[in-house]
């Protein structure tokens, strides 16, 4: 009995194999090749952003899970976002369903140049409250699933901005139902020492809308809670609650392509605040995004001023250093369709040699702002301008106050030039500070008697 067992028992796996592979061969003979696919791909994505689309190549397959790889991508513009390579991995189980659910997104090597970018904004998916379907539309009877995507993780995205600095990131979020993120990593890849690593990480709070945050910057940490908030009227609201701590500055600017004038770990508290009239203006959000931050600098260094240096002597004052026990203030950003903008308050410095406060504005690079200087020798409220650029920038004297600086010096060199300088901006602000006048109002034409 063992042997027409055993042949049984091998007759129906060569049935069952026969069988899968005529399944194979019929699906393989009625669905779309590879060039299909892509060409395919390339007609709906122009239909729907009205940019032409070069797919490279693609491939698909069933088996052992329903994948599809698209590789050597280019929009076609002046200056094209490329991608590198992009792979679909599908759930099967919900596929018997009728239900699409994509298990992961992988993408590597994606260039966003941002004026190519930004040709885009209002044409793209508009995830919907409470799942997918309102972003990929599917004839009936198929549907998305809760969680339409499992996991999106990228590699190697470059971002480049108005001033042509390339900056990659790489990452992953894992979705819960809405879109919400259950967990989220992005990292700044590339950096090269003596850069500290720059790293966000999210975890999603029991299912609310609150986020664990944690930041890795500068060799310090950035840690605190997230939220999301979604009024009845539509309106959705993201805020969140900092505490930045020994954060060193000029390794956080390294990371970022950017130069610094100070140098030292801050400390402090950041709130952030982002508004948008619906979840179809995500982007509305990110643009908008505002952050206060009350910090901390013990001790600070001026690597490219010398604060002592202008206060004594007349002109312009470039380069140099200066070493301050403390500097605090207050600084809050500002998104604009333009750039951020930086905006410095509350300043205040001291050292052994000086005390100092004043306000900044810094916006595309360029400085604009006002301190005043006390010496300890008793000079009071020196007042100078900060211009220049961020990676370059200058303490001068403005008008009143170099007149009044070039008499002081006359009287007393030294700090009768700071004296000076001072009584210049009293009578320069008592004279209308060398602000344009408003212009007289017109005379109201006398009406013409009637005849």
């Amino acid at each position: 009995m063992k042997h027409p067992l055993r042949r049984w028992l091998l007759g129906i796996a060569a049935a069952l194999l026969l069988g899968a592979g005529a399944l194979v061969w019929v699906v393989s003979t009625r669905l779309p090749t590879d060039d299909e696919v892509a060409a395919k791909i390339a007609d709906a994505f122009q239909k729907r952003f009205g940019v032409a689309l070069k797919v490279g190549g693609a491939h698909w397959a069933l088996v052992p899970v329903p994948v599809l790889v698209l590789s050597d991508i280019a929009t076609d513009q002046p200056r094209p976002i490329t991608l590198r390579r992009v792979t679909v991995r599908l759930d099967p189980a919900p596929l018997l369903r009728r239900v699409i659910a994509v298990d992961e997104i992988e993408i590597e090597g994606l260039v966003l140049p941002r004026a190519s970018f930004r040709a885009f904004r209002g044409r793209g998916p508009k995830p919907q409250e409470g799942g997918g379907g309102g972003i990929v539309p599917l004839p009936a009877p198929w549907t998305l699933a809760a969680v339409p995507v499992e996991q999106l993780r990228w590699r190697d995205v470059t971002w480049i901005d108005r001033r042509d600095i390339a900056l990659a990131y790489d990452g992953e979020i894992r979705f819960d139902p809405g879109w919400r993120p259950r967990q989220a990593r992005l990292e700044r890849a590339g950096l090269e020492p003596p850069a500290q690593p720059v790293r966000l990480r999210l975890d999603r709070q029991a299912g609310q809308d609150r986020w664990r945050t944690r930041i890795d910057a500068g060799g310090g940490t950035w840690n605190g809670v997230s939220r999301l908030e979604i009024q009845p009227d539509g309106k959705i609201q993201l805020s969140a609650d900092l505490e930045p701590r020994q954060i060193d500055i000029e390794s956080l600017a390294q990371a970022f392509g950017r130069r610094t004038s100070v140098a030292g770990r801050f400390s402090g508290t950041t709130t952030l605040r982002a508004e948008a009239a619906s979840t179809d203006e995500l982007g509305a959000l990110i643009r908008g995004l505002h952050t206060r931050t009350t910090f901390s600098v013990q001790p600070a260094t001026l690597t490219r001023l010398d604060v002592a240096k202008a206060v004594t002597t007349a002109g312009i004052s470039r380069g140099g250093t200066t070493r301050l026990d403390e500097l605090t203030g207050t600084l809050d950003t500002q998104g604009t369709e333009d750039g951020v903008v930086m905006q410095y308050s509350n300043l205040k410095a001291r050292s052994g040699v000086l005390t100092a406060s004043g306000n900044l504005k810094l916006f595309n690079r360029r400085l604009d702002g006002e301190i005043a200087v006390d010496l300890v020798d008793g000079v009071v409220g020196v007042p100078l301008k900060i211009g220049g650029t961020a990676g370059d920038p200058e303490l001068s004297l403005t008008g009143g106050a170099l007149t009044g600086a070039a008499i002081g010096s006359a009287v007393l060199p030294g700090v009768g030039t700071a004296i000076g300088a001072r009584l210049g901006q009293q009578v320069e602000k008592m004279l209308g500070g060398g602000k344009p006048e408003k212009p007289a109002p017109k005379p109201v034409p006398k009406a013409r008697p009637r005849p």
